[in-house]
């Protein structure tokens, strides 16, 4: 008589950062991680913003996992968060997979969400909720990219779910709102012609700063080729959308722009994206 299959086991990672300013300089107050979440700290270039990055040890995510990350940045303080490698999801039989991300950033701080991009494998189910909450003088820069499918390998997501939701408070009320639900028959909308029209992956790329600042940041990219929104006065969004390596080269082309026109940080990357 064969063995029965061995049952997965479902993943519950979470992670917890605090950052504070001080003399020194943006300094970590706060860490806390459980498996397979864990954080590392990368020498950042002597230039540059403090480095966080968050790496999942089990290697991806399959159905009834979660992950849960919550990051604060004290008044004044600067940091970036980022991966060392595109996240991936897999196909889930039931339940989906979950993610959960809460950033709250105070008066006068600037925050890099900068996360590598996540692979949807064909029968994947995700669930990914953002929130991030700032003070009226925050600044954060935020980058997320969805590959629809293991493009190299030909693979395209055809059936699956995904739930991708934003909502972001400014001052302690709701600045801005969004979602994409991707349900039912996944492969006849992803290749719909007024709809993702066949692409291969889509990024989003948001910058929440001053009512200048915003606008400065639109002139920059449409500058540097790209199409941007002021979707509210001191939010500013670009979306890509199109074949997965021409994303991430649109998106890895635009986020140095906004880092040095609009943040007056190092016109880069952060180093994992490019190491």
């Amino acid at each position: 008589m064969p063995l029965p299959l061995p049952r997965h086991q479902r993943a519950h990672g979470r992670a917890e950062l605090g950052f504070a300013r001080t003399e020194r300089g943006t300094v970590l107050r706060h860490l806390f991680h459980a498996a397979p979440l864990r954080v590392l700290f990368p020498t950042p270039e002597p230039d540059d913003l403090p480095l966080a990055a968050l790496v999942n040890v089990g290697g991806g995510l399959a159905g009834g996992d979660s992950l849960e990350i919550e990051v604060s940045l004290a008044a004044g303080g600067g940091a970036s968060l980022t991966t060392p490698a595109a996240e991936k999801v897999y196909r889930s039989l039931a339940e989906p997979t979950r993610l959960s991300t809460r950033l709250e950033v105070a008066e006068g701080a600037t925050l890099e969400w900068l996360p590598q991009e996540t692979i949807l494998f064909d029968g994947a189910r995700l669930e990914r909720r953002m929130q991030a909450r700032l003070a009226p003088g925050a600044r954060l820069l935020a980058a997320e990219m969805l590959v629809f499918g293991r493009v190299a390998r030909g693979e395209r997501l055809g059936h699956g779910a995904l739930f991708d939701s934003w909502r972001l408070w400014r001052g302690g009320r709701l600045h801005w709102a969004d979602a994409t639900d991707l349900s039912g028959d996944i492969a006849a909308r992803l290749s719909a012609p007024f709809g993702f029209a066949g692409a291969e992956a889509s990024a989003l790329l948001l910058l929440a700063a001053s009512v200048e600042e915003a606008s400065a940041g639109r002139d920059l990219l449409r500058a540097a080729g790209h199409e941007a929104t002021l979707a509210r006065p001191g939010l500013l969004l670009a979306r890509f959308l199109g074949p997965a390596g021409a994303v991430r080269e649109a998106l890895a082309g635009a986020i140095p722009v906004l880092r040095a026109g609009v943040l007056g940080l190092p016109a880069r990357l952060p180093r994992l994206w490019t190491s």
